[in-house]
């Protein structure tokens, strides 16, 4: 009897700096050497997210809207807290250091995620989640591209359809797409991701949901891949992935190991 893929989901927001590297870095990673940088080498739909084939995962990409997440639960945002965003602001620069993602604090911080928001960006994933499906993860990522690495707009209708066309859609596509953010149909599929976000227990974005036996379990934060590994009973193969990753980027080192036997017998392991 064969295995049934896991499945997981992952709610995010293009607003959310964290989102973006929980998407990026944890859980879309397109190859299993990392190199640095947006532009994982990918081909539309045929994308292969590395833990999604190691760990038999299902994926599911669901655009949510952060502001509905932290109105329903109650929860502030960081910006509004002037010891978190000092915080936020330092961490981010670690973590763009660490992961080597070129990761740009907005000049104008509380601006873009106050003033400006994210509601008109993800209106257009759910209209491409909703039209494009396979071309989700692209445009999520150019999006990300605009605000979080080259300090640009997303709400204006241009700026989408740049990031759109950018991720590979024609300009015929981008502006059906466009068009269509005003309908009842999308307004409610964004609505009803955020509602169901909520209903797991999301407190703030990204959330990770992962089904098993039956049951649902959420996960808060980019960085709660060894957690989510132990729960799935894959924590040896995260450890195997992350050790020879970081030994095949170290050119250095006087000899790679490359096998998973080398890597279980390597001082590294």
């Amino acid at each position: 009897m064969l295995n049934l893929p896991r499945k997981l989901e992952l709610f995010y927001d293009v607003l959310s700096p964290y989102s973006c590297l929980g998407f990026e870095v944890t859980l879309l990673s397109c190859s299993q050497e990392i190199k640095g940088g947006w532009d994982c080498p990918s081909d539309g739909s045929e994308v292969l997210c590395r833990y999604q084939n190691i760990w038999n995962i299902s994926l599911k990409l669901c655009p949510t809207f952060l502001v509905g997440i932290i109105k329903d639960s109650g929860n502030l945002r960081p910006v509004l807290v002037p010891q978190k965003q000092k915080y936020l602001r330092d961490e981010l620069q670690h973590l763009a250091e660490f992961y080597q993602v070129p990761l740009v604090i907005p000049r104008d911080l509380r601006g873009v995620i106050i003033d400006e928001g994210s509601l008109n960006a993800m209106r257009f994933l759910s209209s491409v989640e909703l039209e494009k499906p396979e071309m989700l993860e692209k445009v999520s990522r150019e999006l990300w591209v605009r605000i979080w690495s080259q300090d640009e707009d997303i709400t204006e209708p241009q700026s989408i359809q740049t990031a759109a066309e950018k991720a590979g859609l024609s300009e015929e596509q981008a502006k059906g797409l466009l068009e269509k953010c005003s309908t009842e149909e999308v307004k409610k599929k964004l609505r009803e991701n955020t509602d169901t976000a909520f209903r797991y227990g999301a407190f703030g974005l990204p959330t990770i949901v992962y089904h098993l036996h039956d049951k649902s379990h959420m996960l808060f934060g980019s960085d709660r891949m060894e957690l989510l590994a132990h729960l799935l009973g894959e924590l040896e193969t995260l450890c195997l992935t992350v050790v020879k990753t970081f030994l095949v980027s170290q050119p250095c080192l006087p000899a790679r190991i490359t096998t998973e036997e080398e890597i279980r017998g390597s001082r590294y392991s």
